[in-house]
């Protein structure tokens, strides 16, 4: 749009854009604002410095407003000081967004959640894994017996080349593109690289160089991971054919010891949901409803057989919400015990990377692959990941949230709709009080516990939406988060824009308040090694706030005598629930405790087997 050319204005612009079918949508607009914005940076002048020509004047009345929303209250002669400085102020940071920081640039500071004092175990054991399983009819049992088989069984099928990588990475290839079409959790499919490496795997064995119980398993890469050669979208709009020039510490080191990637799955854009540019990710137990997120297509494809094992990632629930709507188990870590290099940054003091698997056991042999140090990712520390299948578990302290396993209060002067979320809320208690129960069964003596009072997790997670909104800065700027498909209110692009009125003072007191909720947690944990609660509630952002490890486990599949969600539609957000789809138990542990975790998760699920429950009609229509 230059003068050579004639310039166009944005009523003319419009109306091209309705010509060819956009004139509806928010696509003119972002358009025409980076159009706008390119011209004014070719009329500068050069040596102009930053260019803030679009923006207005600081007037008293705009710091009255800001104020009102800072919840601050200043004096005429406080403003008239404040003016001054503010413009300063605002020139600073024009001058900083002109760097055009990539997302991959972590900020200065680097969170820690071990408190002063805290000891880590920094000696390194050799991995003890349960018993070789009995293997010999799985290998003729038919594709879904292998398909739905776990990491430690299929690593013995390879180990012994009852199957090769190659038959299993063939079979889980032809499942990923039969299943996708309905459940929409492929992003990329890694074929060509896939059967090489399977390949490669193969000739390993035989000439008995076995790299451990991952060599050979086809494995899933959340779309945020960087895998050099292919495309990393990230699940959202406008980055569709993004790519990088090397792969993630975590891929580096599941290519290491033998793994095979055959696919980037899908992830809500830029990390929130299920809904992706192409689709929304489905559950394969009610292929209506939505897999949950961010880590969707992970445990989508986990749950449906589609994979030996996937990672994902958690920042508030990204592993845990998907892995309890989809029927799978989830290890979210630790806050510093993965490397998160390479992959996309959405909160620098709250993203962690993690399995998404058929068994606890699957995610401890794929956890003791990828923690510790890789010399990039200054959050990581220098603790041990020593997994012992057999850990005597029975001299473990354990502690439940008692009144999350309770029944809910009736609602008073309740509507239809509250009755009906009552009524669903009511059908789920039994399965928590269940898993007591069989808790109790295998011997442990369950301390009743409560979750730290005073703390206000709630009031803590804006922190999270100030780093997102820093990590997607140029996005916002630009107009380009237009681009991105969920433009609610709950969306990014909203999220974002509300950020940016959250001040850098609230943001630093949130931080300290951080501190003593992660000090309380501290003592939670010095009373109990192991915390049973349900998966949601107030103890998700808690943890998620201070680091803490969990374990997600499936815990049993709704009767057809449950009470049908209010929203059935086909792909509705609010479509969850309801009959035949799955429940989940969560255990919690203190900081860098998580292979003790894992073990006493896995006796509990070795004690019920809900892990060996499958969707039984996976559909591909």
């Amino acid at each position: 749009m230059s003068e050579q050319s004639g310039r166009v204005d944005r009523r003319q612009f419009l109306v091209v854009c309705s010509a060819v079918g956009l004139g509806q949508t928010l696509l003119p607009g972002v358009l025409w604002g980076m159009a706008a914005q390119a011209g004014s940076t070719q009329d500068k002048t050069e040596g102009a410095g930053v260019d803030h020509d679009h923006l207005a004047a600081i007037t008293t009345e705009m710091i009255d407003a800001a104020a009102a929303i800072a919840a601050v209250k200043l004096t005429d002669e406080q403003k008239k000081m404040v003016l001054d400085g503010l413009k300063q102020q605002r020139e600073s940071v024009l001058v900083i967004r002109s760097m055009k920081i990539p997302n991959s640039v972590a900020p200065a500071f680097v969170f820690d959640p071990v408190p002063a004092g805290m000891k880590l175990d920094t000696e390194r054991k050799p991995m003890r894994m349960s018993k070789a399983p009995d293997v010999r009819s799985l290998a003729s049992s038919g594709e879904d017996a292998l398909a739905f088989a776990t990491v430690r069984e299929l690593a013995e099928l390879v180990k012994t080349r009852k199957v090769s990588s190659v038959e299993l990475t063939k079979m889980y290839l032809a499942r990923l593109k039969r299943c996708d079409p309905r459940l929409h959790f492929v992003i990329t499919l890694t074929e060509e690289r896939a059967l090489k490496q399977a390949a490669d795997a193969d000739r390993g064995i035989a000439a008995g160089k076995y790299r451990g119980p991952l060599h050979g398993i086809p494995w899933g890469a959340k779309d945020l991971l960087a895998v050099k050669g292919c495309r990393t979208t990230w699940g959202a709009a406008g980055f569709e054919e993004q790519t990088f020039d090397y792969d993630a510490t975590v891929v580096e080191r599941l290519d290491a010891v033998g793994a095979v990637l055959v696919a980037k799955l899908t992830m809500g854009a830029l990390a929130q949901g299920d809904l992706w540019f192409g689709a929304r990710t489905r559950n394969p137990w009610n292929a209506k409803q939505g897999s949950s997120g961010s880590s969707a297509g992970s445990a989508s494809a986990v749950s449906a057989g589609c994979v030996g094992f996937a990672i994902g990632t958690e920042t508030l629930g990204s592993i845990s919400s998907p892995s309890t709507r989809c029927g799978v188990t989830g290890l979210r870590p630790t806050f510093g015990f993965v490397p998160r290099t390479g992959a996309m940054a959405l909160s620098w003091t709250m993203d962690k990377i993690g399995p998404i698997c058929r068994s606890v056991e699957d995610c401890a042999l794929v956890m003791s692959a990828i923690y510790g140090p890789d010399g990039h990712d200054r959050s990581v520390k220098d603790a041990a990941f020593n997994w012992d299948a057999e850990l005597d578990w029975k001299k473990l302290r354990v502690g439940y949230l008692k009144s999350e396993f309770d029944p809910p209060e009736a609602p008073k002067d309740a509507n239809d709709e509250q009755k009906r979320d009552f009524a669903r809320q009511m059908y789920d208690v039994k399965y928590g009080q269940a898993a007591l129960d069989a808790l109790r069964k295998m011997g442990v003596n369950l301390i009743d516990v409560k979750m730290p009072k005073g703390y206000h997790f709630g009031d803590i997670t804006p922190v999270l939406g100030a780093e997102a909104a820093a990590a997607f800065d140029e996005l916002t700027l630009s107009g380009r988060d237009g681009l991105l498909t969920g433009q609610q209110s709950f969306d990014w692009p909203n999220s974002f824009r509300k950020a940016r009125f959250y001040s850098a003072v609230d943001y630093v007191q949130a931080q300290r308040a951080r501190t003593l909720a992660m000090e309380a947690m501290a003592k939670l944990f010095s009373e109990v090694d192991v915390l049973v609660t349900p998966s949601n509630g107030a103890q998700l952002s808690g943890t998620n706030l201070t680091g803490n490890p969990a374990v997600i486990v499936p815990n049993g599949v709704r009767g057809e005598d449950a009470p049908k969600p209010d929203h059935e539609g086909d792909g509705d957000r609010q479509n969850t629930g309801g009959p035949g789809t799955p429940v989940s138990l969560t255990f919690l542990g203190g900081l860098y405790s998580d292979a003790r975790l894992a073990a006493f998760a896995r006796a509990y699920q070795e004690a019920t087997g809900f892990h060996r429950m499958h969707p039984t009609a996976v559909v591909s229509d």
